[in-house]
């Protein structure tokens, strides 16, 4: 049900009498706080006017000629108002004006309304540029976003034009008390958001991004990975259960070539080049950023393992499901008493941080093994070295100021 509140009210400009003595009348239409004011054309004698009857007396012909005028504007203006109401479109005082005063405008979208749009043309890139799950993701924002309009803003919808700083703020602020959010989640949330306004700008229905004045928060990420230490407690341990042996051999061969669980788990023999020198290198393309990368097979321990399970299968490791590897490896932290939470991705973290910074290995080569599209990504994660590396830095840039 609309419950939309529209008041129209003549109002006598007594400051901008004229040469003649006459006062013009001005006519406000207010919808829901918002105010669109415009000019009538009328002019009166301003000791005729009586605001509270908002009508001229006393009742004569030029007067009654007058009232006349007024109440055809006020019939016209209560008719644009339940035309607009019946186009079940958002709208707001100056579309009332606007169709009050037949004037032809451009299509003007509110953000739900667009967003489809712009969902609709994403969708036919699926498959072509992005992945189904890019598109969910802008998915799950949209109606995000639509729950917070009709909880902040009591309406279906709100225009395009009408979106400001404001806005972007108490959406992240929803999203952080309403929705309990972390912040990288709500940044997340932002940036897809962002995308869908700036189509809009360049669309032509918005005239300036608000997102222009908006900076995200900052987020600082834990770096979770196992020291070296723990690395060798688990590469020297057996355990009983043959499951919780493949899974620690696939997690191990990660630590020693930095892949993704989806990189690991397609990796194929076919995926293994052999060049002239005599090493074996990976060549994959990364799922998350469709670029292609090389990893090679130098290290001992990923040799080793790719030798274990070396079998008539097109695959190069055992094929574990992505929920239970992640159980195992909690088991197996349990019994090594490793106090971290243990997933597949810590075994990326493990190649950048332990085995490849920790041994001096330079952070634009880390970039390229980890197949990062910018550096400044490795930088942002990996540039902070672990505390006794930087220690050990220090020693000997002392030992040679000596």
């Amino acid at each position: 049900m609309n419950t939309m509140k529209l008041s129209i009210l003549f109002l006598l400009r007594r400051n901008k009498i004229n040469s003649r003595g006459l006062c013009p009348i001005e006519c406000r239409i207010t919808l829901d706080k918002q105010r669109k004011p415009f000019s009538t054309g009328i002019f009166i004698n301003p000791k005729n006017w009586d605001s509270n009857k908002q009508l001229t007396r006393p009742p004569n012909e030029e007067n009654n000629n007058t009232n006349n005028q007024l109440s055809l504007i006020k019939n016209k203006i209560n008719q644009a108002f339940l035309f607009l109401q019946v186009k079940d479109e958002p709208f707001d005082a100056s579309d009332i004006y606007n169709q009050y005063a037949g004037k032809t405008t451009t299509k003007e979208y509110a953000l739900i309304e667009y967003y489809k749009i712009y969902l609709d043309r994403l969708q036919k890139l699926v498959g072509l540029e992005i992945k189904q799950a890019t598109w969910n993701k802008f998915n799950y924002i949209k109606e995000d976003v639509s729950e917070f309009i009709k909880s902040h803003y009591k309406k279906p919808d709100v225009k395009l034009k009408n979106l400001d700083f404001n806005f972007i703020s108490e959406f992240e602020y929803y999203c952080k008390t309403e929705l309990k959010h972390k912040q990288i989640t709500i940044n997340k949330s932002l940036q897809r958001l962002k995308k869908v306004i700036k189509q809009s700008v360049i669309n032509g229905y918005l005239d300036k991004n608000p997102f222009e004045e908006h900076s995200p928060k900052k987020v600082y990420s834990k770096i979770v990975f196992l020291t070296q230490e723990e690395l060798d407690r688990l590469e020297n341990h057996t355990f009983q259960s043959d499951p919780l042996n493949r899974v620690k051999d696939c997690y191990i061969f990660c630590c020693y070539t930095g892949l993704a669980y989806r990189e690991m788990f397609e990796l194929r023999k076919d995926d293994l080049i052999t060049k002239p020198d005599g090493i074996t290198w990976i060549y994959q393309k990364r799922e998350k950023t469709e670029r292609n990368f090389s990893v090679p097979l130098i290290l001992p321990k990923a040799l080793q393992i790719i030798s274990k399970y070396n079998s008539d299968s097109p695959f190069v490791l055992p094929r574990i499901s992505n929920q239970s590897f992640n159980r195992l490896l909690k088991e197996i932290a349990f019994t090594l008493e490793i106090s971290k939470n243990l997933t597949h991705h810590t075994a990326r973290k493990t190649f950048a941080s332990t085995v490849l910074l920790n041994n001096d290995i330079p952070i634009e080569v880390v970039s390229k093994l980890l197949g990062h599209s910018k550096i400044s990504t490795t930088q942002e994660y990996y540039a902070e070295l672990m505390p006794e590396k930087l220690s050990e830095n220090l020693n000997k840039l002392k030992n040679r100021l000596k």
